[in-house]
């Protein structure tokens, strides 16, 4: 299932969000960024919550690097990095880190939203030089 039908309130945000790039739902009544879509604001309450265009950037604050794929849709790109990300806005998704050595990624690296399709399932690649790793 994706993420834009996982219901209606859902829904509605990711058929409103189209066209913005990368956006997160944002409450007008006290100004803070949250992350899933809902129709009441989790810090105040409010139900004045539209996508707002966010920075797109971010750090790791967990992260897995998968070397077993689930199910033989997924072999194709094993290994591959699953994360939580800490937005710069403040919410935390869980996404895939790409564009860089599943064992280069670190706690705390800068990263930013990649692709060409930033929502409603963006991915993250590093926003830092990466040095490159040394051979033997």
């Amino acid at each position: 299932m994706s993420i834009q039908s996982s219901d209606a309130e859902s829904g509605r945000y990711w058929d409103r969000v189209r066209g913005l790039g990368f956006a997160l739902p944002y409450c007008t009544d006290c100004g803070q960024f949250h992350f899933y879509p809902r129709p009441a604001c989790p810090f105040c309450g409010g139900t004045r919550i539209a996508p707002a265009r966010a920075s797109g950037k971010g750090e790791v604050y967990s992260y897995s690097v998968v070397h077993r794929a689930p199910k033989p849709a997924f072999a194709a790109g094993i290994p591959y990095a699953i994360a939580i990300v800490a937005t710069d806005e403040g919410p935390h998704l869980l996404t895939r880190i790409v564009n860089v050595d599943p064992d280069s990624i670190r706690i705390g690296m800068r990263v930013r939203v990649c692709g060409p399709a930033a929502m409603p399932e963006p991915l993250f690649e590093p926003d830092e030089p990466q040095v490159p790793k040394e051979t033997p």
